[in-house]
């Protein structure tokens, strides 16, 4: 390619570097089509850079900090010193080995690789203008595009990330201190995830949530034990209010928190909160109240591309948005927001443009939440499978029967398997616990290969292992668990 006031042409144009893009275009590169990738900041996208992967670098040095710290019954007795910056830099090196990793990848499948931002000027064509001073500016006209923008933190009013103390996930990732006291809003799994590795570096947490309880959209049984282990970490919850307002009345941050349409707010203490506004005296406040897609830069009115009243481009099946050559994946296209629905959504993408018969399938789609506990889900829960008019049965299996996991010194949670009564084939299941994000992926694999609860009873399982509870949760749902009661 060749910088400058010129134009050059290429099969598929991949408009960002994230898991979707990077993906689509490793693909396409595989299929024997001419691609070119372009990425404004750092291949790999927020997950690998600002995301996924720093996010959980930093839970598991946490977890290891907290666990020497809490492991006396194991007759262990430490006093872990905390490195923050030490621990910034390990995280980093591990981010900057997978993005290096990506960008021999695509070099590898003959993916042409651009710097600079993308933009429509009609159905066919995008100027890439390149960053940095005098490096200008080119046009690429293409077949096919596939649009994967990713997302961004939502601002809310009055909590600017420009303004000093207030900080979006990005800068709760990379933060060279361990800040005193910190006001997290939003208890979805962002704030989550990020209030519990601070409370395990010693910092004072509270949580301002609209809603009445943390992480929405799931289930309560699988809230609770995450709740329990967020209280017993000393992490304040602020329920149904909103932070309306900050300022500096001297060396410390005051975040002023509304109650919601006057509702009373309940921190799960004894003692419910009063109605009335809070101010909340803290060093640092994340803001992490969800994601949005970034459509805003493309100019995707250009090129005819439609979007909904809240950014996302609609597509169909195929990844196709309403111009037929132009494909939308990841976070762009919207919910649900996850890095491997998206890689799946961008390796469909490149498939149907080689005219492959491919198309997009959300049945098998796990999700995950690296919260302490972990949570995971994939597929129908019971009331969604009896809403869609199956008779559920449901087996269930606590960490607590497991030997594996009383051995890790880590037993809440359970493992929950939701099966079609009359045939046992398996519909959904729930995981709370440890490794739940590794567990999910045998339940993944039985859905979408249409097993049954006999073909997971059935398959022997190592002991002493976590993934035997599993089995025995099937084996609960047919009504012959060994090691717990049958339902």
């Amino acid at each position: 390619m060749v910088v400058g006031d010129v134009t050059t042409a290429t099969d598929v144009l991949v408009i960002g570097a994230g898991p979707a893009g990077y993906v689509a275009a490793i693909r396409a590169g595989q299929l024997d089509l001419d691609v070119t990738l372009v990425e404004k900041e750092a291949y790999g996208g927020t997950c690998l850079n600002h995301g996924c992967i720093p996010s959980k670098a930093l839970i598991t040095a946490t977890d290891v900090a907290h666990g020497a710290a809490t492991a006396e019954e194991m007759g262990i007795h430490a006093d872990p010193a905390i490195d923050l910056s030490g621990m910034v830099s390990w995280k980093d090196d591990v981010v900057d080995q997978l993005t290096s990793g990506v960008e021999k990848l695509c070099k590898a499948n003959q993916v042409s690789l651009l710097e600079g931002t993308a933009t429509f000027v009609d159905e066919h064509t995008a100027r890439i203008s390149h960053s940095g001073e005098g490096q200008g500016s080119e046009s690429l006209e293409f077949e096919h595009a596939i649009v994967a923008t990713g997302s961004r933190p939502i601002a809310i009013p009055d909590f600017s990330f420009d303004a000093d103390p207030v900080i979006d996930s990005r800068q709760a990732l990379a933060l060279d201190s361990v800040p005193d006291s910190l006001v997290v809003v939003g208890a979805g799994y962002i704030g989550m995830e990020l209030a519990s590795v601070y409370a395990k570096l010693g910092t004072d947490v509270t949580v301002v949530e609209m809603l009445d309880s943390i992480l929405p959209g799931y289930d309560d049984d699988l809230k609770r034990p995450v709740k329990q282990r967020a209280n017993d970490l000393g992490i304040e919850f602020v329920f149904e209010h909103t932070a309306s307002e900050w300022y500096e009345p001297d060396e410390h941050v005051r975040v002023v928190a509304e109650p919601v349409d006057g509702a009373a707010a309940n921190g799960g203490s004894a003692e419910a909160i009063e109605e009335e506004r809070l101010e909340l005296d803290v060093e640092k406040v994340l803001v992490a109240v969800g994601r949005e897609p970034v459509s805003d830069t493309l100019d995707l009115e250009a090129a005819g591309v439609e979007t909904d009243d809240r950014g996302i481009i609609q597509t169909d099946t195929r990844a196709r948005t309403n111009v037929d050559h132009i494909f939308a994946v990841g976070d762009v296209a919207g919910e649900p927001m996850l890095a491997h629905k998206g890689s799946m959504e961008g390796q469909t993408a490149a498939e149907v443009i080689a005219g492959e018969p491919a198309a997009i399938d959300h049945q098998a789609m796990p999700a995950v939440v690296f919260t302490d506990p972990e949570i995971a889900t994939v597929g129908l829960t019971e009331s969604d499978a009896e809403e869609a008019g199956y008779d559920p049965v449901v087996g269930q299996f606590p960490f607590r029967a497991s030997g594996r996991a009383l051995t890790t010194g880590d037993a809440d949670g359970f493992v929950k398997i939701v099966a079609e009564e009359s045939d046992g084939y398996v519909l959904g299941a729930s995981i709370v616990g440890p490794e739940a994000s590794e567990l999910i992926a045998e339940l993944c694999l039985a859905i979408e290969l249409g097993a049954t609860l006999e073909d997971v009873a059935s398959t022997v399982h190592a002991h002493p292992t976590l993934s035997e509870s599993v089995m025995e949760a099937a084996e609960n749902a047919l009504g012959h668990a060994i090691h717990t009661l049958n339902r």
